[in-house]
């Protein structure tokens, strides 16, 4: 994930690759008030003049079959583009930090885009607000250097999972966001296990297998890992260089069954030495996790909306 170089060779590539998997959406699928038609896949790039945003991205996952874009699916990154195309005149590639998983929701996604020169931050993200569906929205933009790149510049990525433990996490209020979970946790052993993570790891053992290159070592930094209380719960953050696929989910799982003793206290550090993901628990549905935000050297911001 972080192997690779930025600016336009990486944006290119990412470009291909999305582009090569993907065909576009059609237009029934992606309901939102604007009422346009889904981009069309671009043949040429924007000129290196355009300007280069992030976008800052909140969105309720529920509805959505994750971020990437999908053949016969609603997902972030294709509302985004057919948007953006209406604006802009023709395809605008919409290029994430992370590609978050159906269901999933997020309070700081980054997604960067190359827009015409008159876009400025301020004005595309009203612009964009003023057409987006209810469930995604800007926050913030931010005009960047035109070596950003939203994948590769990324420095760190924060998740947080939200678990319910009282009656009224079974609430509709309260259970599209979190995980009402039926069994009584020993929080010392849900601690333990959250600081066995901080440092360096390969996590083979809370990651889909196939879904990163034999070559890739799967070794991440995690930065933080704790799991704080909440008005009727806990929730879990954790803040890493990079996240494989299901890690946290994988993660939330198997510490939840260590601290209700499903599982050994010593588990968790143990499967960190583990070559693959055959004695991992299952992993945590997705609903109740959140991309948090994600971080960026400083010097690749120019202004802020």
């Amino acid at each position: 994930m972080n192997g690779r170089d930025g600016g336009m060779e990486g944006w290119r590539d990412e470009v291909r690759e999305t582009r090569a998997v993907h065909p576009p959406i059609p237009p029934s699928l992606l309901p939102c008030r604007c009422g346009c038609t889904p981009p069309t896949q671009p043949d040429n790039f924007p000129p290196m003049s355009a300007r280069t945003i992030q976008l800052v991205l909140h969105y309720d996952g529920a509805d959505f079959a994750g971020w990437q874009r999908q053949p016969d699916a609603r997902t972030v990154q294709g509302v985004l583009e057919t948007v953006l195309e209406r604006l802009c005149g023709g395809p605008v590639p919409v290029l994430g930090a992370g590609r978050t998983d159906a269901g999933v929701h997020a309070r700081g996604q980054a997604a960067g885009v190359r827009v015409p020169e008159k876009w400025d931050a301020a004005r595309l993200r009203r612009a964009l607000n003023a057409l987006l569906p209810d469930d995604l929205w800007v926050a913030e933009a931010f005009d960047m250097r035109s070596d950003f790149h939203a994948r590769y510049s990324a420095t760190a990525r924060r998740y947080s999972y939200a678990v319910g433990l009282d009656d009224a996490a079974r609430s509709p209020f309260r259970r599209r966001w979190e995980w009402a979970y039926p069994r009584a946790l020993r929080r010392d052993l849900l601690h333990a296990a959250a600081a066995a993570l901080v440092g360096e790891h390969a996590f083979r053992a809370f990651a889909v297998r196939g879904t990163a290159p034999e070559t890739d070592s799967h070794r991440c930094q995690v930065r933080a890992a704790e799991w704080l209380e909440r008005p009727g719960g806990l929730r879990f953050e954790i803040e890493a260089n990079r996240f494989l696929h299901h890690m946290v989910r994988f993660l939330v799982g198997t510490m939840l069954d260590v601290g209700s003793g499903r599982r050994p206290p010593d588990d968790v550090p143990r499967l960190l030495e583990a070559p693959d993901n055959s004695e991992v628990s299952p992993p945590a549905p997705p609903h109740a996790l959140c991309l948090e935000r994600v971080r960026y050297p400083t010097d690749l911001y120019l202004s802020n909306a």
